[in-house]
């Protein structure tokens, strides 16, 4: 058996000391820096050359957003929920034996979730005493709306033909090695055993190929109709007319949005004060044409200021293609070679804070798209996420819905 795919992990912190000495910092003038824990902001003192040949510290920030912050931290509780559900659910008679938990999960991770059978009785059941050893179980309640998870699988499932259609569009030669495609799946929704049960279902749209000795996952055929962003639906949505911006002049706000077919959504942290002359300069940015995600990266100049405001196209799409819209660093960082990624990606990600931002809340450093939430909630969600709120409602947490459209196959491009 071959070994694994060794992905490059994108170090939060130790990606961004490499950022730190070199010089394009100088570019972001206004903000930089990585969240710390407590504070607002990080600030950290950087060394810039001055004019008499020495060096001098200089401060950068980067700003904090808490409401994303908070989105890691409201996900534990249901992400340890609806992993026990699955562990039940994956039994023989739909109970567990407490004693057979370590298994599944490990020593450590163990106590968290036996911690959790205790706190949510309305969910798990917990039988056996005297001679029977005890078990866990869903409760009546839980068993008949986890009943329900089949009805949105199979809702999912153009969903994530569609999505999965997009991904490899997007990659230079349509295909991506499967085993990144595996890295990713539960970022996308693709149920576990996806290779086996969703792509032979479509042989028109997929195959597997071994390619250099990997095995790639590769597009059978191109469709046009598919080639059109998350960000240029939500200008349709909102009624942007393709012309706005040519016809009459057009002010950029001062919280850098602008009303333009080429022109990305931005949301600047609570701190940062834009400049008039920052303001001018992403005005232009805003403002500038730029080639669409779906045509291929090697027809263009990387030091092409066009071509870089393409690779933020491609980083905002590869997010809208996921369920949460946010992915790990290390899961970004894997597709490096299949959309000809800038071998400085946080540096990209941090340059343009209004549209991304980074956290370092929980165990690995998350990327978050910022224009699909508001506050700490995601704004559109498709329907297993919906699935998954009705499921951990059931532990007394509120349902947050703040799509306008009910209909959740409108959730994903």
């Amino acid at each position: 058996m071959s070994k694994p795919l060794l992905y490059r992990r994108c170090s939060i912190s130790s990606g961004l000391i490499q950022i730190l000495r070199i010089d394009m910092l100088r570019e972001t003038e206004n903000f930089f820096l990585f969240p710390g824990s407590r504070s607002q902001w990080t600030v950290v003192q950087v060394r810039h050359k001055s004019g008499g040949g020495g060096w001098r510290p200089k401060q950068k920030v980067y700003h904090r957003v808490h409401e994303l912050d908070k989105a890691i931290d409201l996900n534990k509780k249901p992400a340890l929920i609806l992993q026990l559900k699955s562990i039940i659910q994956a039994q023989k008679h739909g109970s567990l034996l407490l004693r057979d938990l370590e298994k599944h999960v490990g020593f450590v991770h163990k106590w968290n979730l036996m911690a959790a059978i205790e706190k949510y009785p309305s969910i798990f059941y917990v039988g056996g005493g005297n001679k029977e050893p005890p078990f866990v179980m869903l409760t009546e309640k839980a068993n008949k709306i986890a009943a329900e998870e089949g009805e949105a699988t199979e809702s999912m499932e153009p969903i994530l033909v569609n999505n999965l259609r997009k991904l490899l569009m997007m990659s230079v030669d349509c295909r991506v090695p499967l085993e990144k495609v595996e890295f990713i799946q539960s970022a996308m929704g693709l149920p576990q055993d996806f290779k086996s049960t969703l792509i032979p279902k479509y042989p028109e749209f997929f195959s597997l190929k071994v390619i250099n000795g990997k095995v790639n996952l590769v597009l059978e055929n191109w469709d046009s109709s598919l080639a059109t962003t998350a960000r240029e639906d939500r200008l349709s949505r909102e009624g942007v007319p393709e012309s706005v911006g040519d016809r009459k002049r057009v002010r950029i706000t001062k919280d850098g949005n602008f009303l333009g077919r080429n022109a990305f959504k931005v949301s600047f942290p609570p701190g940062f004060r834009p400049n008039a002359s920052y303001l001018e300069e992403f005005e232009k940015w805003q403002k500038m044409e730029f080639p669409s995600p779906y045509l291929n990266a090697r027809r263009f100049d990387a030091a092409d200021p066009k071509a870089r405001k393409r690779v933020v196209a491609v980083l905002h799409e590869l997010l809208s293609l996921t369920m949460e819209k946010r992915v790990t660093c290390a899961q970004l960082d894997a597709f490096h070679s299949e959309y000809l990624l800038p071998s400085r990606l946080i540096l990209c990600l941090i340059k343009h804070q209004g549209i991304f931002y980074i956290t370092n809340k929980g165990a690995r450093g998350t990327v978050f798209l910022k224009d699909a939430y508001a506050g700490s909630n995601l704004i559109e969600k498709c329907p297993l996420l919906l699935f998954h709120d009705r499921f951990v409602a059931l532990c007394g947490r509120k349902e947050v819905n703040l799509s306008n459209e009910m209909q959740s196959s409108s959730v994903f491009s």
